[in-house]
């Protein structure tokens, strides 16, 4: 289940960007729209699944009937040649999608008699669907071509049948503590009295700036450069990520959450500056480097942020809190970053099939500088976290 979710996703996000230059001639406007859909599903799809779904319906059942109806829209997306109306199917296709995470995460955990530790095991997977994905849209020269979309249509509608025979989990009821503001994080709000924790809180928004920058256009970049097996190549990032997520246990409590975070925001300084200067002659060895960054940028930011959210909301509101962080992160801070970095891309084209990516480049760099800095003054945490442990 986790690995065909997760390869659903891989298959179709990371070569948006070019498919939409490619048979749409979008502009980076075009294509961040396009990209901050999913920012838009991922603020909606709590009021669905915490007043609908987990109410009224078994998860495995109505994550069944999102994903058939999804690989209809993914298919009616590759007839569509113009990109508004491009980017209505992919929002209402984001709007289905992103529902099924949470429903796919309901079914596992409904099945496990110790979460914290087997989840990981089962997660795993989705980072290996990714993966898969990647691998086989790069290996097969695809990148261009609707088949990225054909591909994504034909396992969303095998996962959708599958989920009808997994295994039960039930509606919690109409006596569910589930609801859209707790799904939301509205809980949590509490933990905006504590001054690091907002500082904090504030950064992960920021740093989504940067983020989005390399969701929507490390693709196109590539290809632009004739990066060859762009797709394959960028699951070096998944791999790092699955890599450094071991380390993180240990980095937390020996090195302190300040300065993983700092790691981690330094780490998107230098993946951009990788990109500003790489070329597919000399300097081939700094796209890798910025890809393979991927795992300190995505692991030391965002898990951290995630473990700290945890330790500083407590057993009471955890979830809450997750909820708020992830509401604020990849719904709200993904949105601003898509539009940006659009704009952005925009801004420094030079004709239909060529930009000026150093420029482009030295913006989500200069952003998570000064996101950098700007908690390097205000944050003051470290101690007070280690004195806790």
């Amino acid at each position: 289940m986790m690995l065909l979710e997760y390869f659903i996703w891989g298959a179709w996000y990371v070569t948006m960007g070019t498919y939409m230059g490619e048979h749409l001639h979008s502009t980076g406007t075009e294509v961040g729209a396009a990209y901050s859909a999913l920012a838009i599903a991922t603020i909606i799809s709590p009021f669905f699944v915490g007043m609908i779904a987990d109410r009224f319906f078994a998860a495995q059942r109505i994550m069944g009937v999102l994903h058939i109806i999804g690989a209809a829209l993914l298919f009616l997306a590759t007839k569509i040649t113009d990109s508004t109306a491009f980017y209505w199917v992919i929002l209402f296709y984001s709007l289905l999608y992103m529902p099924t995470i949470a429903l796919s995460n309901s079914v596992a955990f409904y099945q496990m008699n110790d979460p914290g530790k087997q989840f990981p095991w089962i997660r795993v997977f989705g980072t290996l669907g990714w993966i898969v994905a990647g691998l086989m849209i790069g290996n097969l020269g695809w990148e261009k071509t609707f088949n990225t979309f054909y591909l994504a249509s034909g396992i969303s509608a095998i996962l959708g049948l599958y989920s009808f025979a997994l295994p039960n989990t039930p509606p919690k009821g109409k006596t569910s503590e589930s609801s859209a503001s707790k799904a939301m994080g509205t809980e949590a709000f509490v933990l905006f009295k504590n001054k690091p924790y907002l500082i904090f809180f504030i950064a992960a928004i920021l740093v989504c700036i940067p983020l989005s920058f390399y969701y929507g256009f490390a693709n196109p970049f590539l290809n632009e450069l004739n990066f060859p097996k762009a797709a394959a190549k960028m699951t070096l990032g998944q791999g790092s990520e699955a890599l450094f997520i071991l380390a993180i246990p240990f980095l937390f409590n020996s090195i302190g959450v300040k300065n993983m975070l700092l790691m981690g925001m330094t780490a998107w300084i230098l993946r951009y500056l990788c990109f500003a200067y790489g070329n597919i002659d000399a300097n081939a060895w700094m796209l890798y480097a910025g890809i393979a960054l991927h795992g300190v940028c995505y692991d030391f930011f965002f898990v951290t942020g995630y473990m700290y959210t945890e330790k500083k909301a407590g057993e009471k509101i955890k979830n809450s809190a997750q909820g708020l962080f992830t509401f604020a992160t990849y719904g709200v801070g993904m949105f601003i970053g898509t539009w940006i970095s659009g704009f952005v891309v925009d801004r420094y084209k030079i004709s239909e099939s060529s930009h000026n990516w150093t420029n482009i480049w030295y913006v989500p760099a200069l952003i998570a500088v000064a996101v950098l800095i700007y908690f390097i003054l205000f944050f003051r945490e470290q101690k007070q976290i280690e004195a806790a442990q």
